[in-house]
């Protein structure tokens, strides 16, 4: 598969690129940015692939997939273009601002008769997939609670179309849906600041009670000068809490790549395993790996053999839907019914 990267900041660099490379089945061919700073990371970070001034330039030169990870207020209008080019689309969260959006691209995609994926790739966090596998441990889970909070002011995206809620309470909200289900009520409070954009959310609380009876709650801070990461799941037989780190965006930071040793790639730190603890005492858990590659793994194989998608849209914009009703339940003070 020919895959084409459009936007090479914070997302393009760390999220993206390094994990595209360590997926023998797809070659990356192209990076558009017309950032003179980001051109030169690119020339550094992947020696030999192409560098275009516009998304139409990239498509002129032939791909059969892109991935955008421009800022949120472009992202529409460019996965639209791809789109209306017929070429299949991993799309960075929030794939649009509103539930609404969401529907309108996943609706041109399939007129267009290609693939819209949403880049919820923390769905592969080491954290996420240790946990899938602890659940039966716990009996009958009733309560939920997950805390990430980042001390990165400089990255919040500001404005009406950016905040918190919209980039990580985004991976949040999806990995509840991941673990419980569809959502049926929701209530929110937000943090908010006022900058140059406009007044912007910096950090929220959202609490969600499940089809499957289980309440969930998952809450975020970025300019609060605290880092944590943390989950607290209650059931019948017993609880299971871990305070860890987010692995495999410390690796990238620390100049490691998934390509180097896919074997060793994305376990928890040893020293910051979660436990269960039952009747019969504490048992450490091991950490599972996490794999963001395994995201475009899925998605080359969803493009070359129709195998499924890793995040098809319709459930991007079941996330999207939490969202619009956090955002409702913030500014009017009720609970919101889905």
């Amino acid at each position: 598969m020919r895959l084409g990267l459009v936007g090479y900041g914070a997302g393009g660099r760390l999220f993206h690129a390094p994990y595209i490379a360590a997926v023998e089945e797809i070659d990356l061919v192209g990076v558009v940015t017309r950032n003179p700073d980001r051109r030169r990371e690119v020339a550094s970070d992947l020696p030999g692939v192409a560098v275009y001034d516009t998304l139409g330039d990239l498509l002129d030169a032939g791909v059969d997939a892109v991935t955008i990870t421009t800022p949120p207020d472009t992202r529409h209008d460019l996965v639209l273009e791809a789109i209306g080019r017929g070429v299949h689309v991993v799309a960075d969260k929030p794939f649009a601002p509103y539930a609404a959006g969401g529907r309108e691209l996943a609706d041109a995609a399939q007129r267009a008769g290609v693939l819209l994926s949403v880049f919820h790739n923390r769905r592969f966090d080491a954290d996420l997939t240790t946990i899938a596998d602890v659940l039966p441990k716990l009996g009958q889970v009733w309560r939920c609670e997950s805390r990430f909070d980042l001390d990165e002011p400089g990255s919040l995206d500001a404005g009406p179309s950016g905040g918190l809620l919209r980039d990580l309470g985004a991976h949040l909200v999806d990995q509840m849906l991941v673990l419980f289900g569809p959502v049926e009520s929701v209530s929110a409070h937000l943090d908010v600041v006022d900058q140059r954009e406009g007044r912007t959310d910096c950090g929220f609380a959202v609490s969600m009670t499940h089809r499957s009876g289980v309440y969930s709650t998952v809450s975020a801070s970025k300019i609060n000068h605290i880092a944590a990461r943390q989950w607290r799941i209650y059931g019948s037989l017993g609880t299971y809490a871990s305070d860890g780190t987010d692995a495999q965006v410390d690796q990238i930071k620390s100049g490691k790549r998934p390509a180097d040793d896919l074997s060793a790639w994305g376990f928890e730190d040893p020293t910051r395993l979660g436990a269960v603890y039952t009747a019969a005492g504490a048992e450490v858990i091991p950490s599972a790996q996490g794999r963001y590659d395994e995201y475009y793994r899925r998605f080359a194989a969803a493009v070359d053999h129709a195998a499924p998608q890793p995040v098809p849209a319709s459930e991007g914009i079941a996330v999207l839907e939490v969202l619009d009703a956090a955002r409702r339940s913030a500014v009017e003070g009720i609970t919101v019914r889905l």
